[in-house]
């Protein structure tokens, strides 16, 4: 018999998972969180949860924020749970679950005189968010800031009535200095080189274009904290609800499973304050991108080289695409010889000692990490996990094989089918422009790589013209399997 989630059952649900020791009564808001998905409750959610069941800083918990018709359906199932989530570790060896209770609200999208009116709220010192790499408007080739995005450019147009993230930041901002409450730290949580400066950009270029002047003043007095989070996180399905009422007899609409690695290195710039979160494991360092360039680069790199060719050879989850001799090889030799060699020092850290972990973090049968998840968006994946280091190698005169075959790959499997023939299901805002690409590349590879805004400069080398052709010309031919093969033994493109 399953017990529902609630506060009242935290009595009976502790007999099967670990419940918080702090009572949330005893909790007030200091954070504002835009995109309370899996990711977020596995990594925030979890650090704070942490760091309130040690006694300290009850006065920094979180309130959920969004804007998507997706919001809305994550908040009624949150709230019908009193905003609780049942967090699943598992590792190789160990699987353990524990109630997190660190969100005490969250804001109704599309409310947006109640939300802005949270984010004046003095109480409020730190707005985070986790938006997907996507949800930035940034320009895939150049890596900008893209003030005319028409999204943006109807918030600048109606900054009283905002619709995104950014719009809804900038108006809180703007009631905070009207007020003459100092402005809160904007906290970025997703995986973005940089991803502080990115969100300064958005949210300084969105103000800019309807009042320079108070462009002005969050450039001078609000801070975007650069930071690198890390937690292999997957989708939650029926498959996950199911183990949950089965194992832990908990009735959790939405729970999250999650690998027992966390990582997340933060600059420390924070004007109005934070919460202690070194006492939970938080690393704060003076500059957050050797970390991140390392993890965006071998982790997030890793997972975007080896989602195609397991999705074109019909593999399902990513623990199943390392037991494929073939990928595993393949990503083991991409790491070694054209990601790595190019990523600065790391303090503190042997690259080499990093990948091994990364591998076995991948192997993980447990947490069932799919490759669906990791094929998904790579419009925007590519640019900022893949084609960097291509960028870097060929600056440096350096060969691009493999990084090139990445490509490759990624346009193979938008031709639509797998090599056994099944169809494929995008998961990507320019499914259909890259398809009609990849379509056309079959005939001519020029084609894929004529996607300016996503392939930039990396497409103009002549060097990763002729490794991507060669490369997208032996997957046509020959099957992943062979191409992969030949990759290995140091003979594509000869």
């Amino acid at each position: 018999m399953t017990t529902k989630l609630s506060l009242a059952a935290l009595d009976a649900v502790k007999a099967k998972a670990g419940v918080p020791s702090y009572d949330r009564a005893d909790l007030k808001a200091g954070i504002v969180h835009f995109g309370v998905g899996n990711f977020h409750r596995a990594h925030q959610a979890v650090y704070l949860d942490d760091l309130f069941n040690a006694g300290h800083d009850h006065d920094w918990a979180i309130v959920g924020a969004g804007v998507l018709p997706s919001d809305e359906q994550m908040r009624a199932k949150l709230a019908a749970q009193d905003f609780l989530t049942t967090v699943v570790e598992q590792d190789n060896n160990r699987t353990g679950a524990h109630v997190t209770g660190a969100m005490i609200d969250y804001l109704k999208p599309g409310d947006v005189a109640g939300i802005v009116a949270t984010l004046a709220d003095p109480a409020i010192r730190i707005v985070s968010l986790t938006i997907t790499e996507g949800g930035y408007f940034i320009d895939p080739a150049s890596g900008v800031f893209n003030p005319t995005h028409p999204d943006i450019v109807e918030d600048a147009q109606k900054p009283a009535s905002p619709k995104t993230v950014f719009g809804l930041v900038v108006a809180g901002l703007k009631a905070r200095r009207d007020r003459h409450i100092p402005p809160f730290t904007v906290m970025s949580c997703d995986n973005i080189p940089g991803n502080g400066e990115v969100t300064h950009a958005a949210v300084s270029g969105l103000a800019r274009l309807f009042d320079p002047d108070f462009a002005d003043w969050i450039d001078a007095n609000v801070a975007f904290p650069n930071g690198m989070v890390d937690r292999i996180t997957p989708a939650t399905g029926a498959r996950e609800i199911g183990i949950v009422a089965t194992e832990y007899e908990i009735e959790d609409a939405w729970p999250v499973f999650c690998e027992e690695f966390k990582q997340w290195v933060l600059e420390d710039h924070f004007p109005q304050g934070r919460p202690a979160l070194e006492k939970v494991g938080v690393q704060f360092v003076p500059d957050v991108a050797p970390y991140e360039h390392m993890k965006i680069r071998i982790l997030n790199g890793g997972h975007a080289a080896i989602a195609y060719p397991a999705a074109l050879l019909d593999i399902h989850f990513v623990h199943e695409a390392m037991e494929e001799p073939l990928i595993r090889a393949f990503l083991a030799k991409l790491e070694r010889d054209e990601i790595i060699p190019v990523i600065p020092p790391v303090p503190n850290t042997d690259l080499g000692d990093y990948y091994k972990l990364i591998e076995t973090r991948f192997s993980n049968p447990k947490i069932g990490d799919t490759i669906p998840r990791l094929a998904q968006d790579g419009s925007n994946r590519q640019p900022k996990f893949i084609l960097p280091s291509a960028s870097d190698r060929l600056a440096r005169g350096e060969d691009v094989v493999g990084l090139a075959l990445v490509s490759a790959l990624w346009c193979r499997y938008f031709a639509g089918t797998t090599d056994s023939g099944k169809a494929i299901v995008f998961n990507d805002q320019n499914a259909d422009r890259l398809q009609a690409a990849a379509l056309a590349a079959k005939e001519d590879p020029m084609a894929f790589l004529a996607l300016s805004d996503i392939f930039g400069e990396v497409a103009r080398a002549d060097l990763f013209r002729k490794r991507f052709h060669q490369a997208l010309k032996t997957l046509w031919e020959k099957g992943t399997r062979a191409t992969l093969q030949l990759y290995l033994d140091g003979k594509l493109g000869e």
